[in-house]
């Protein structure tokens, strides 16, 4: 949010509540010496001076008498100062106070932000070459909001929008809900949209179009869920709050254990870049969530819009429902919506000069004569308050009944309505001009405040107001029995109050204006193409001098919509929707865990009958087979071959069994859940995740991250953008890829509806299986229709156009690293121009033999590059291709690289109409004769090269950063001859273990044989068997 600093010591209270400490329970006598002690030092004449010494003797003396206990017991008719009855107002009373030292400053912490990235617009990049502003678009922004009111919101953004549009800006409107203010818009010319979901599935909007996002109110939450995913996450967003309900809700989450919704909020303002008060005080009482990007930027009709709208309702019926006579005068003495310890010596002040008013109301019993009523309003809602002014009576001799104690802001309208004269008893310095002293003026008061610069810079004395300096009773004495004559307020007064009405009624219109100009000029970095907008200081004089009353006043049946009534509104339907998915969240969870539990037990009982089954059948089978004794080594080798085949024995779908007999499989890159809406379903497509988190469910996606381990790392995700994709599918293809032609297509072209439909699906696939084009680069989205080259610029002007003016020069010096060349060789690739046009947005298809040698060509490029811009990039985040710091440096360039190598490798380059399917032929062979760079593009060449990378890539210090190595396979004839130098000696290593096994077993010790059985010879057997015969016998 801010810091507030003071030069004393600031005790910190509570700022959600009313609770004080022992101390702070009687806060007056160290806040009156503090303040008391300054005032004696001003230049006060010798009477104003005894004059407030008596007022102090009698205040102290008075002050220890009435201790607040006792005052609090008495009756309420012995009251000096009389507490507004709550059940006169309605609504919620809600205890705040805002309590901070009387030099306090409010510095935002944005602010610091904005000091320290104040070079990031600079206009030098790499290699000491300038960067360039071409200014081919202007510069678009989003306004979003919840609802299409007629409210005071509405009229500031369309105020504002007016001013931007003069200033160079494209505005388009974004609503949840369509309304009556939609005719206003309509008016102005400004495109609207609504949309009524923004999830995962039915957002329509490529939010990335937009160079700015601003979001109005709380009731515009609900498109936050657009903001809050990848890709949009970085939009440089503005939330702008005027509501005050919602700060006051999260002390009652906070208490009732609701972290979650708190979290909830809490992710809405860190998100947003900027999120925008109209006032001082919200940034404080809104400090839960301060994520250190509060703003504040004054000005706003509400308060005039809120006064009409009360005093349309209300009419004639006040002062009677008040308890006033409808002749009574009666003064309201306002202040700060800020605490400080010298705010009931400014009310004391005023007390003090109102005294001679009491001779021109003289008292009697049946109250038959006029009255004058004096309303003390604060917004503190505690009696400490009232204990202080029944002390400031008491030491005046006021007569009981005449001064009012009112409290809270909710009463603030009531006040102001009734009171005759408003005079602003606040002496703090503030940061703008007071609100309650717009309401009042609107209210066709006259007011009477302090000579403050804050308040004198609007208000010209006795002409829209009365000023009277600060320290100065006496003239405030005076001008308060100028403005009452007679018991009556004076005509003068009632014109000057007239007149107030009407500045009131378009005040602060250029502060606001020019605050969201140069707010927008420091937290949106525009491309190069987009041509700066002006300065708030080149918009018209007349937009700045009012709101755009007359865009409301067409309105039929115009209403005026209640901000507070509709954001309590809004926060209880949001509140019953979250308790409610809540609970379902809840009760989804129990059962679907029971589900899952009965699931898995299922299916391990199935498991465990199948083991035990194949178990006896093994067991059967043994005694049956020959046994096979493998060595360890063949065990190793079975089990690194299971390992090598587990990934393939994944369950095919539907999808890749279908694409298995397709010629072209068409590959989406994308990043984050924000672009799912806009993937394709159907078998020929399939996504590519550049990052393991946002991956759609229930789709076979590739996981480019595991497939190419660089992308792992973030910054060259962002970095190489979709063309990393081409790096991951590349990598070890055939494991992945098996159809004949490979297609790629950006998320982006299907929301800019420039995607393929089924009939130029159908046509792009006979003309493949035709070969009608024979090797071709087939492409559907134009650079002479995007949305970058309004112009029809030809390829190099719009190169340089989207890089900074900076491609022809990164692109020149790429190659010649690339190819070793000398700074004096001219290394730019001609691209003529002869009528046709080239293809943008990573949208087209290629033969896969044809991808691999432009992957090839593409790795070589990018590793050049990247070895020219690595180091300054890393380290600073600046790129020559960029006006201000830039992740997405390379990106924009290597979009347009598969026209560079297409047109000089000789392939054919055919364009696809995305809608009818209709083809046609662009730089067609002839006109190219003669400019085409074969030899540096041939297959041979770039085959040479990429070996030699290979072969160095063996020798280089692995601790050098070097990319080549990381963006896919490395091989070379070396790489071959080394494995099967490698195979050949674990060979030799097992051939020689086998020999040394064997000698160790011819050479170990043998034991001695103990004895040996000698056979009888066959005749003595024969003998012997024939005598065991005769003897049986």
């Amino acid at each position: 949010m801010g810091s507030l600093e003071s030069g004393i010591p600031l005790k910190k209270g509570n700022l959600f509540g009313s609770q004080f400490t022992r101390k702070e329970k009687n806060p007056f006598p160290h806040r009156f010496r503090s303040s008391f002690s300054r005032l004696l030092f001003k230049k006060l004449d010798y009477v104003q001076w005894i004059c407030t010494v008596l007022v102090f003797l009698c205040l102290v003396v008075v002050f220890q008498m009435f201790l607040p206990g006792s005052v609090v017991e008495n009756s309420e008719e012995k009251k000096a100062v009389k507490m507004r009855s709550e059940n006169l107002f309605h609504g919620e009373m809600h205890k705040v106070m805002l309590d901070i030292g009387e030099d306090a400053v409010f510095l935002p912490m944005i602010l610091e932000k904005f000091r320290r990235g104040g070079g990031e617009g600079k206009d030098v990049g790499l290699f000491n070459h300038s960067v360039q502003h071409f200014g081919y678009r202007k510069p678009h922004l989003a306004l979003v909001f919840g609802e299409l009111l007629v409210d005071s919101q509405q009229l500031l953004m369309v105020t504002v929008a007016t001013a931007l549009q003069e200033i160079g800006y494209e505005i388009q409107v974004f609503s949840l809900e369509d309304g009556p203010g939609h005719n206003m818009w309509r008016n102005l010319g400004v495109p609207i949209s609504i949309f009524r979901t923004c999830d995962k599935r039915n957002n329509t909007v490529d939010w990335l179009n937009y160079d700015g996002i601003i979001v109005s109110s709380l009731e515009a939450k609900g498109a936050f869920s657009c903001f809050l995913q990848e890709p949009f996450k970085s939009i440089p967003l503005i939330w702008i709050i005027h509501e005050k309900n919602l700060a006051y809700r999260s002390r009652q989450y906070t208490s009732n254990g609701q972290i979650e919704l708190l979290n909830d909020w809490g992710r809405v303002f860190n998100r947003s870049t900027v999120v925008v008060f109209p006032n001082y005080a919200l940034p404080m009482i809104y400090s839960t969530f301060d994520a250190g990007n509060f703003f504040v930027i004054p000005g706003t009709p509400a308060e005039t819009l809120e006064a009409e709208a009360f005093m349309a309702l209300q009419k004639d019926n006040l002062r009677v429902s008040m308890g006033y006579g409808p002749e009574d005068v009666i003064i309201a003495i306002v202040g700060s919506q800020f605490l400080y310890k010298g705010m009931w010596l400014g009310h004391a002040i005023v007390l003090r000069a109102l005294e001679p008013l009491l001779l021109n109301f003289p008292l009697n019993k049946d109250n038959s004569s006029v009255q004058l009523r004096i309303i003390v309003h604060s917004g503190e809602l505690t009696n400490n308050y009232s204990v202080a002014l029944e002390t400031m009576a008491h030491s005046l001799k006021y007569p009981r009944g005449i001064i009012e104690h009112v409290a809270g802001d909710s009463k603030a309208d009531f006040v102001l309505g009734t009171a005759d004269v408003v005079v602003y008893g606040s002496f703090l310095e503030e940061h703008s001009f007071p609100e309650i002293l717009i309401k009042a003026m609107s209210f066709e008061k006259p007011i009477i405040a302090p000579d403050v610069p804050t308040i004198r810079k609007y208000v010209d004395d006795r002409v829209n107001g009365y000023l009277f300096p600060r320290d100065n009773i006496r003239a405030l004495r005076q001008i308060l029995l100028e403005v009452i004559s007679n018991g009556k307020i004076s005509p003068l007064a009632r014109n000057i109050a007239s007149i107030g009405r009407n500045t009131a009624k378009n005040l602060m219109v250029s502060e606001a204006i020019d605050g969201y100009a140069s707010l927008l000029q420091k937290i949106i970095r525009l491309p190069s193409e987009v041509a700066p907008p002006k300065n708030a200081s080149d918009i018209c004089p007349n937009v700045k001098e009012q709101w755009q009353w007359h865009l409301f006043e067409t309105l039929p049946n115009m209403t005026y919509q209640n901000r507070a009534l509709r954001s309590n509104t809004f926060l209880d339907k949001y509140e019953g929707q979250w308790n409610r998915s809540q609970k379902n969240r809840s009760t989804t969870t129990v059962v679907a865990t029971d589900i899952f539990i009965y699931s898995l037990w299922e299916e391990e009982k199935y498991t465990q009958l199948a083991i035990t089954k194949k178990r006896r059948e093994d067991e059967e089978l043994k005694d049956r087979t020959e046994q096979f004794h493998a060595t360890w080594e063949d065990v190793y080798k079975n089990a690194k071959r299971a390992d090598r085949a587990k990934n393939d024995l994944h369950e095919r779908d539907e999808g890749e069994l279908e694409r298995t007999g397709q010629p072209l499989c068409i590959y989406e890159p994308y990043f984050g859940e924000g672009s799912w809406p806009f993937l394709h379903k159907r078998s020929l497509y399939r996504g590519v995740g550049l990052s393991s988190k946002g991956r759609r469910p229930g789709r076979d996606d590739v996981d480019a991250p595991s497939r190419l381990p660089l992308l792992n790392d973030g910054y060259y995700r962002d970095l190489l953008g979709e063309h990393g994709a081409f790096f991951a599918i590349a990598n070890r293809i055939d494991r992945l890829h098996r159809n004949a032609w490979i297609g790629f297509q950006s998320w982006r072209a299907t929301a800019k509806k420039a995607s393929l439909s089924g009939t130029a699906e159908n046509s792009l696939l006979d003309a493949i299986q035709s070969k009608r084009y024979g090797d071709a680069l087939y492409f559907w989205v134009r650079m002479d229709m995007d949305r970058r080259n309004p112009l029809q610029k030809d390829f190099w002007t719009f190169c340089d156009a989207i890089n900074a003016g900076n491609c022809k020069f990164a692109f020149s010096k790429a190659m010649r690293r690339m190819y070793g060349l000398k700074d004096d060789v001219d290394s730019l690739p001609p691209m003529p121009v002869d009528g046709d046009t080239w293809s943008v947005m990573q949208s087209w298809t290629l033969p896969t033999r044809s991808f691999l040698e432009f992957v090839m060509f593409s790795r070589m490029f990018v590793n050049a590059m990247d070895a020219q811009m690595y180091d300054e990039h890393h380290s600073t985040g600046h790129c020559s291709l960029s006006l201000s710091k830039d992740k997405h440096c390379y990106s924009r360039l290597l979009e347009l690289l598969v026209n560079v190598w297409a047109y000089h490798s000789a392939r054919r380059m055919v364009y696809v109409d995305p809608e009818t399917g209709l083809m046609q032929e662009q730089h067609k062979f002839k006109s190219r004769r003669g400019q085409m760079w074969i030899k540096w593009f041939s297959y041979s060449t770039l085959k040479s090269m990429d070996e030699d990378l290979a072969e160095l890539s063996d020798y280089e210090d692995p601790g050098r950063h070097w990319l080549w190595p990381s963006t896919g396979e490395v091989f070379w004839q070396g790489v071959y001859e080394r494995e099967r130098s490698l195979r050949h000696k674990e060979k030799e290593k097992r051939k020689q273990k086998s020999i040394e096994k064997q000698n160790r077993m011819r050479k170990r010790h043998r034991q001695q044989v103990i004895g040996k059985y000698i056979k009888p010879p066959p005749d003595e057997e024969s003998s012997n068997s024939s005598m065991l015969a005769v003897t049986a016998s």
